[in-house]
């Protein structure tokens, strides 16, 4: 159990880890390029070390270094292993190599814990199997573990994918490197564009069109480049902090440069409309921000705003101390994280004293209007890491917190705890 008392005042600069989506993908391309790549500000995460695990097993060699690390792609292209491959509670993990073993002559086995072997993966076999790979799972919703039967040369497809969804467009992306013809993904609501950005960086033959109706992404058969990775810190992350400063009485909180795309900072426009007080310079390192105490107002959030819900349970503690009542649309992609997101932010807001209710996959939460009114918390987390960090910051504005789970932050951020007592001045 991690105890977390209040805070009497906030004050510091902080660079949060570097981007998990942006980690497992440097990785990726690295181990798919014919040579040596270096990668800096790789997140040190355990979801990011699953995935450097899998790609050794594979044949890659990942060395980590204390500021670097690199990855030698094999010259003849990984190979398969009768090992069984572990992504742990990576959802990111499974569902990324899965796109990149279906290109990988043999048969694969990928494995993972409870949480993530209770998450389906459906979404992500059925374009695989269209392309001429065989992904095979646990019932009808395809759960881990999950047996992959790779093919060295797959037959490209038009996909749209049909729920936005960054890792199954990346793992369709990445298994048309292996394909024939050519593979494309539209997507009417665009979710970040971190694959097809990295594969052009890399030298892969991708087109990206940008239009009105939604974003159209090419990609032809081809094999990344080695290069230089350097990885901007991750919006996600950052977010906690920023909600931090601006719910607390007595902050001043300094972000340095994080991932600018428009998909991944949604929560700071969401947070500007609730009256948050927050200085955003932009710069070829990315977005820098600083978050000041503020009095927040309720807003309406959609799905829309933010694709990949991930800032939604601290946008919920936001909303939990702002005035008025905050609804959430189109939020039932939060049932399939590594928990049941949907219930587990209404049961924090519910904790912290707020009124709640839902509808299908709309919530909505009645602010307590100043944090300093939130009940002491005491909450099981259960196996989720934004639940743990959400429920931290919702104590150390509020009234303290006991929060049971407290060692899943190591999934994604294992220094969070003494980034966030860093702060007290």
């Amino acid at each position: 159990m991690r105890v977390v008392t209040p805070a009497a005042r906030l004050e510091g600069t902080l660079r949060v880890p570097g981007d998990k989506s942006a980690s497992h993908r440097a990785l990726i391309l690295s181990a798919l390029a014919n040579g040596s790549s270096v990668l800096e500000g790789l997140s040190e995460g355990e979801d990011v070390r699953s995935s450097a695990g899998i790609l050794s097993a594979l044949g890659a060699r990942v060395e980590w270094g204390s500021d670097l690390v690199t990855v030698e792609g094999p010259s003849e292209g990984l190979r398969a292993t009768t090992l069984d491959l572990d992504c742990g509670n990576s959802g990111t993990t499974m569902r990324l190599m899965s796109g990149v073993l279906a290109g990988v002559e043999g048969r694969h086995r990928l494995v993972g814990d409870a949480s993530l072997s209770a998450r389906p993966m459906d979404r992500v076999a059925r374009p695989l199997s269209l392309m001429g790979a065989f992904v095979e799972g646990v019932g009808e919703r395809v759960h881990a573990p999950l047996l992959v039967t790779g093919r060295a040369s797959l037959e490209g497809i038009e996909y749209e994918v049909p729920v936005p969804s960054a890792q199954v467009k990346s793992a369709v992306l990445l298994a048309g490197l292996h394909a024939s013809g050519v593979t494309v993904v539209r997507e009417t609501v665009r979710t970040r564009p971190t694959t097809e950005r990295m594969l052009l960086a890399a030298g892969a033959d991708v087109d990206i069109d940008e239009s009105e109706s939604g974003r159209r992404v090419v990609v032809r058969a081809s094999r990344p480049h080695p290069r230089h990775w350097r990885v901007p810190a991750d919006p996600s992350q950052a977010a906690f902090f920023v909600v931090l400063g601006v719910l607390h009485p007595d902050a001043v909180i300094h972000l340095e440069p994080m991932d600018d795309a428009p998909e991944r900072i949604g929560f700071l426009h969401v947070l500007e409309r609730m009256g948050a007080q927050l200085e955003v310079t932009t710069s070829e390192e990315g977005v820098r921000v600083t978050a000041r105490s503020s009095h927040l107002r309720a807003t309406e959030i959609s799905s829309r705003e933010i694709p990949s819900v991930d800032e939604v349970p601290i946008l919920a503690v936001a909303a939990a101390g702002a005035t008025g009542r905050s609804y959430f649309r189109e939020m039932g992609e939060l049932r399939l994280k590594e928990s049941d997101r949907f219930a587990g932010s209404l049961r924090l807001a519910a904790a912290l004293g707020c009124e709640v209710g839902s509808e299908g996959d709309d919530f909505w939460i009645e602010g307590r209007g100043d944090p300093q009114r939130f009940a002491p918390l005491a909450l099981d987390a259960g196996l989720d890491h934004r639940m743990v960090m959400s429920s931290a910051v919702a104590g150390v504005v509020g009234q303290g917190a006991r929060i049971e789970g407290e060692s899943t932050v190591s999934s994604s951020y294992p220094h969070f705890f003494e980034d966030l007592d860093g702060l007290r001045a």
